[in-house]
């Protein structure tokens, strides 16, 4: 089972035990209340193997027969040539008896450069109070401020902060140097380990959380590091278009930056070591029993981290990269060069794409396909290598070694043996 339906397969328990009930299940997972009910259903009959997709594998059955939309398109570069969606797929249907819907013949179209779509005016939009998510953990709105949160007592620093959008309160806060991805990652792992997994976050497009080219819009591919570990968990990640769409989390800072920073200037703190630890055990206990209110529901859907995710923790909230593998079996990593070794879990040949990860304690880790490899650090850059005679790293020492029968080495007994009888006459 996939990452994703484990997670599926904890909250229908929780529907099934009745600490849920089906809306609240279908809110965690983005489905209807009807898909809800199918998924029970399917649980209480075949256990977890009923989460398994059915038609997985399968081809659907109302994709478009290839032979017809190559006949479309071939229509569509000659005869209906600069025909739009709308019009073509009347046309079609018109004269060549050819069925299909206009946003379908437009995908068709975007996908073979025959339509370009069009950019909708935004008009002046209308902006309405976004009410209250229904229950604890359903959404945590998260950003960090940059301030002098020790006024002129030090240097200015950032607060990591996350609150929850159902009920107001401080689930998580911590200073820092900065909004890096070394910070972001320490306080979500901190934060999950803690209380769970939430069901989505709410955060702003800086370049830590969302990569804000143009050609991210088109390749999916292109996801930041943070955006690749909240996929392995699960966990949902929107981006708000303005401040005002994550106004709890600004109004917070607002606050904070009145009362937290005369808290802290009382209490005589000027470092970031001894303020986190005020915020845990003071500032913010307090604070969520003056201002936190209290949800529509009182459920939890803080989801509890599983098995793989428990064992992958340190491996999720790392940097990861890929190297290939030089001829000499070497990889090098910002200056660094990584000798593997000969006996490896997996085979590793030249070329090979592994994974580096820069765990948050500083070590590093080269992966493939899934497996550890085992390295050693090298003092300075490998002599230039032209032929290498091992073809690959594999899993163990060759044990079998050829008898002299074997072909091979009789014919070189024999040629030898002719030399000696040589070289014994001439004597």
């Amino acid at each position: 089972m996939s990452t994703r339906e484990i997670d599926r397969l904890g909250v229908i328990n929780r529907l099934i035990g009745q600490q849920i009930v089906a809306r609240e299940a279908g809110e965690q997972l983005g489905l209807p209340i009807r898909q809800v009910k199918r998924l029970k259903k399917r649980v209480k009959k075949d256990n977890a193997l009923g989460l398994i997709n059915q038609s997985r594998g399968q081809p659907s059955n109302r994709k478009l027969d290839k032979i017809v939309a190559d006949k479309i398109v071939d229509l569509l570069k000659t005869t209906y040539a600069g025909f739009g969606p709308t019009f073509a797929s009347e046309t079609l249907w018109k004269l060549d008896q050819i069925k299909i819907s206009d946003e379908s013949l437009r995908t068709l179209m975007s996908e073979n450069n025959l339509w370009k779509p069009r950019h909708r005016k935004k008009n002046k939009e209308h902006r309405e109070w976004r009410p209250r998510k229904e229950n604890y953990g359903t959404m945590e709105q998260y950003d960090g401020s940059y301030h002098h949160w020790f006024e002129d007592r030090a240097e200015e620093c950032c607060l990591l902060l996350s609150v929850d959008d159902a009920t107001s309160k401080i689930t998580k806060a911590v200073f820092d140097h900065h909004e890096g991805i070394t910070p972001t990652f320490t306080f979500w792992k901190a934060y999950v380990k803690e209380k769970g997994k939430p069901t989505s976050i709410y955060l702003d497009k800086f370049s830590t959380y969302k990569i804000n080219h143009k050609s991210a819009q088109d390749n999916k591919d292109l996801i930041t590091q943070f955006q690749r570990a909240c996929q392995d968990l699960g966990i949902n990640l929107i981006s708000a278009h303005s401040p005002e769409a994550k106004g709890r989390v600004e109004r917070m800072f607002g606050t904070l930056q009145d009362r937290l920073v005369k808290e802290l200037r009382l209490h005589n703190i000027s470092d970031i070591e001894t303020a986190n630890k005020f915020l845990i055990e003071k500032f913010i206990p307090d604070f969520n029993t003056q201002f936190a209110v209290v949800p529509e529901k009182r459920a939890d859907l803080h989801r509890p981290l599983t098995k793989t995710d428990t064992a992958n923790m340190d491996s999720i909230f790392s940097v990861h990269s890929t190297r290939v593998v030089m001829n000499d079996f070497t990889v090098q990593f910002e200056n660094q060069y990584f000798q593997l070794n000969q006996q490896q879990p997996v085979v590793v040949c030249r070329k090979d794409k592994a994974q580096i990860e820069e765990h948050l304690d500083g070590i590093i880790k080269l992966k493939l396909r899934g497996k550890e490899l085992q390295y050693v650090v090298l003092p300075r850059r490998p002599e230039k290598v032209c032929k290498v005679n091992l073809p690959a790293l594999t899993t163990g020492k060759p044990t079998y070694r050829p008898p002299a029968s074997h072909p091979w080495k009789r014919q070189f007994l024999v040629t030898n043996f002719n030399k000696l009888n040589l070289q014994t006459t001439k004597g």
